[in-house]
């Protein structure tokens, strides 16, 4: 995909998976495969055969669906703790565990300020 669509093409996923029901995602969805579907029929495909997997996330409400999506945050967090971690084959102390981890979750810390990885913050 080109660096200059890339934004648009997200733009226009994005607009599927926070629709507020499922009919509306599903008019999304078929905008979306009308757009890029030529451009990028591989994007468009995967979609379409994985929509099966999406359409039970519009059983949840618009909060619950956001807490879930923010799970990535989450997992993010702990990649980067145990990237962090693992080039350190032992510890002496728990305080020298603390020591590492400490500054570590403070530069993390820096990224979960925009709203992308708050629980329930508005669109």
């Amino acid at each position: 995909m080109s660096y200059k669509e890339r934004q648009e093409v997200a733009a226009d996923l994005k607009l599927i998976y926070t629709a507020a029901t499922f009919e509306e995602a599903e008019n999304r969805l078929l905008e979306f495969v009308e757009k890029w579907e030529l451009r990028y029929p591989v994007v468009a495909r995967s979609w379409q055969s994985n929509w099966a997997r999406i359409v039970p996330m519009f059983a949840f409400t618009p909060e619950i669906r956001r807490a879930i999506y923010t799970t990535n945050a989450i997992e993010s967090l702990n990649f980067s703790l145990r990237k962090i971690i693992k080039n350190r084959a032992l510890f002496p102390n728990d305080e020298a565990v603390l020591k590492i981890l400490f500054p570590a979750l403070r530069n993390i810390a820096k990224k979960w300020t925009s709203a992308d990885y708050r629980i329930g913050a508005q669109q």
